[in-house]
């Protein structure tokens, strides 16, 4: 097949053709872009809760096999702290109960869950019961005596 060669004619024909489809394209692209900003926010929103649920859960089911021995079943405290009280949960970030929970506490039971120090969670799995313990926040009991073992 031989190549063929437009004319001027020709070409500016079929240059104005795809200016104009690459026009068209972006008047699409400007209207289409706002709506999508209006849409999106709501769309995260709704996939971060979905995601925090599904973690609080999986994190339930770890509570459960592994915390909930020492702690209790709803973090009220035994041989352990109560971790369901106002005070601790107010006053440890995230970042701090990961810790613990990863390198345990020298001097206690509390030994350390992390792969990385010997124990059975994954990083993912104690970011779970993070999320769990985190769940309770807004209904948490007041509890000063957080920190001593439920006799």
């Amino acid at each position: 097949m031989a190549y063929r060669h437009l004319s001027d004619q020709e070409m500016d024909q079929s240059t104005n053709k795809v200016m104009a489809i690459g026009g068209v394209l972006m008047v699409l692209m400007i209207i289409v872009f706002p709506l999508y900003r209006l849409i999106e926010p709501t769309n995260r929103t709704e996939a971060r809760d979905a995601q925090e649920q599904s973690l609080a859960q999986e994190g339930e089911s770890i509570w459960g096999f592994n915390c909930s021995s020492c702690h209790g079943t709803a973090g009220e405290g035994g041989v352990g702290p109560a971790l369901n009280s106002k005070q601790f949960l107010q006053s440890a970030s995230d970042e701090q109960i990961r810790t613990i929970v990863s390198v345990g506490v020298p001097g206690s039971l509390m030994s350390a869950f992390s792969l990385d120090f010997s124990g059975p969670l994954t990083s993912e799995q104690i970011k779970a019961v993070v999320t769990y313990l985190r769940s309770w926040e807004d209904e948490a009991p007041d509890r000063p005596d957080w920190r001593d073992p439920t006799p």
